[in-house]
Formats: structure tokens, C-alpha cells, sequence
């Protein structure tokens, strides 16, 4: 499937797709999304098929507009109102009581949905045209590195998906942050870049981080976003010990690093930035880039364990060994 150029055409047509009961993969500020219409079950469970995703793991519903939250949450608490004002649009997904008319194919049979409202002018623009939710998880096969630009769709699902919009690069580069509303406490589920600290400046109580005893959300596995090469998270100091052992032993090694001050003689190394944002928009790129090489192991250099590093992190520590 060849990606499709956006325009006033290219949009009209996808929103058709959609209303068809078709496959359209969307581009957002956090990764493409592999999107159907949210209200018709049939086009729901296509998304499992194409992704081989299980069926117990609900979907992210996107909106084109904060009001269109009681259309498909049961209740909005005051505190879903204050963070869809401070932070939609934008990588924020938030946990809700559903309506009794949200199919359960979207929730993976649970009761709370998850809403968010996408910072993308092309999303936004299919959004609006269509006029209803869309269910969009990540358009990549269940478990392997989320898509960041509409080439990593067409490569990963091919003709699995009924049209691709080419929205650019995403700007963000992982998911977004969930955070839980349905309990007394809030609670981030999955960190993005929504931190901690920026979620209880808005809601002014404290924010729980998740457990992961239940699939409450998407990425809650431990294993996730990960390449077919074997990925190892090091330390410095490990990671310069193990690329000595398995030069010495032949294999062919990737590298990921972030510090400007580690120079390494490794033919397939790639550098990226030091600011936490910087390194979020890159990583899944270099994921693929050293994936795709037919590599022995990919060895990752262990980012600061800092509040703004969380969701790099988070995405590094599922997506290796």
C-alpha cells in the first residue's frame, strides 16, 4: 500500500473508508495509528486482525473535540474537563466510565474507554470530516516498534490497511500518556510525554503511577515496541564491556547512544539527542533503522532515570531484553 498525499480529496476518501467499515491508517503527534470507526464492531475487529493484536486489549478512541467526551464516557468528572483544557489537544489519553453503547470490542470487554483528542492538523481534519470516534492503536504488528512515519505503515501492514495517509513525520514519537479517572486516585497507566509532575500541577492532588497486574490500557505488557534483533538496555560502562565481547566474537552489533562524549569504533552506531523530547521523536526511527540491518543485537545506552526520561524509559525497557 502506497502511502496517499493529504488533501481535501485524500481526506473525503478516507472519511468514506471509515464510514465503510475500512482500514485507514492516521498520522498523530505520537505515532500512525491504524484507525476504524470506533461505533461499528465489525470495522473494530478488522484492527485485531491487521495487528494481530489480542482481543483483551483496548483501543484508544479519538475525537475531534473534548465536548464529544459524554458521547462515549458514561460520566465526565471535572477532573477529565480540567486536563482536556489544559492539555487537548495533545498526547494525553484519559480513562473513563463507558456508555452502555460503546462496543465492547473497542474496551476489550472492560468497562471504562479510552478518549483522546489527537495534536495533528491531518487527524484533526479527517476527524472533523468524519464525524464520529475513531479506535486507532498503533499501525504496526502487535508488540514491534510503533510507526513514525507513514513509509514505517506501508512497510509493516502493507495492503492490511485501506489507505495511509502521509501526514509527515510525527513530532512527538511515543504514545501518548494515559492516565486513569476512574478511580479515586489518578493514576498514569503509561507515561508519554503528559508527565507526572505536569498532570498534578492541573488537578492539584497527586497522580498514582499504574500497577501492572491488569491490562487496564495500551503498552501495559512487558514485552512491547520491540525489534526483531535481540536489544539489550546497558549501562555505560556494560554496554562498552559487551560491544568489546561481541566484536571479539564476531557478531555484528548495533549501538544506541545518547552521550556526546562516548566515541566507540562500531561501524553501525547511531547518536541520539541529549534532550529527553529530541530523543523521544528519534527513537522508534533508529529502533527500525539498526532492525532492518540483519544485525546479532542491537546494545542500548541507559538514558537518565529522570521524570522527563520516563517515557523513553518506560518504551525502552519493554522494548528490550
Amino acid at each position: 500500500m502506497t502511502p496517499t498525499a493529504v488533501t481535501p480529496a485524500s481526506i473525503e476518501q478516507a472519511a468514506d473508508l471509515l464510514h465503510r467499515g475500512k482500514l485507514v491508517a492516521i498520522p498523530t503527534e505520537t505515532v500512525y495509528g491504524l484507525g476504524a470507526d470506533a461505533s461499528n464492531p465489525e470495522a473494530v475487529a478488522k484492527i485485531f486482525q491487521a495487528k494481530g493484536r489480542p482481543a483483551d486489549h483496548p483501543l484508544i478512541v479519538h475525537l475531534a473535540y473534548a465536548s464529544q467526551m459524554k458521547d462515549w464516557a458514561e460520566e465526565v468528572p471535572d477532573s477529565a474537563l480540567r486536563l482536556a483544557s489544559a492539555f487537548w489537544p495533545g498526547p494525553l489519553t484519559m480513562i473513563l466510565r463507558k456508555k452502555t453503547s460503546v462496543p465492547a470490542v473497542v474496551t476489550g470487554g472492560q468497562e471504562t474507554v479510552a478518549l483522546r483528542v489527537p495534536d495533528n492538523p491531518v487527524a484533526l481534519w479527517l476527524l472533523r470530516v468524519f464525524g464520529g470516534g475513531i479506535a486507532a492503536p498503533s499501525a504496526n504488528r502487535f508488540g514491534r516498534i510503533s510507526p513514525t512515519t507513514a513509509q514505517h505503515v506501508a512497510e509493516e501492514l502493507g495492503d492490511a490497511v485501506d489507505c495511509i495517509l502521509d501526514g509527515g513525520p510525527c513530532t512527538v514519537g511515543v504514545e501518548s500518556t494515559i492516565i486513569d479517572l476512574t478511580d479515586q486516585q489518578p493514576t498514569i497507566l503509561r507515561p508519554g510525554r503528559i508527565t507526572r509532575s505536569q498532570l498534578e500541577e492541573v488537578l492539584q492532588r497527586e497522580v498514582a503511577l499504574k500497577s501492572q497486574h491488569k491490562i487496564r490500557a495500551p503498552g501495559m505488557l512487558a514485552s512491547h515496541y520491540a525489534p526483531h534483533t535481540p536489544a539489550y538496555l546497558c549501562a555505560t560502562a556494560t554496554l562498552l564491556e559487551l560491544l568489546e565481547e561481541k566484536s571479539e566474537q564476531g557478531k555484528q552489533v548495533g549501538v544506541l547512544v545518547f552521550s556526546e562524549s562516548l566515541n566507540l569504533a562500531c561501524q553501525h552506531l547511531l547518536r541520539l539527542p541529549q534532550v529527553a523530547e529530541d530523543y523521544e521523536a528519534a527513537l522508534y526511527g533508529a529502533l527500525r533503522q539498526l532492525d532492518k540491518l540483519g544485525l546479532d543485537s542491537i546494545l542500548v545506552e541507559q538514558p537518565p532515570e529522570t521524570e522527563e526520561w520516563m517515557a523513553v524509559n518506560d518504551r525502552l525497557g519493554k522494548a528490550t531484553i
